[in-house]
């Protein structure tokens, strides 16, 4: 899922992409880590704790 998000480009997630996101996160080594991670993270709660949700992502 990491993969659509670009510094040019808007990326959107849903509710069911929103757990595929989170274990790429998971996965990530620890020098590409960082706060970023962690803000990540709380915006794919607020998705997955209602409906028709959608985290967005937006380039540039």
């Amino acid at each position: 899922m990491l993969w659509a998000l670009t510094p040019y480009g808007d990326a959107v997630f849903n509710q069911r992409q929103i757990p595929l996101l989170l274990a790429e996160l998971d996965r990530l080594p620890r020098a590409c880590g960082g706060e970023w991670v962690q803000q990540a993270r709380e915006l794919c709660q607020v998705v997955e704790r209602g409906m028709h949700r959608y985290l967005w992502f937006v380039g540039d």
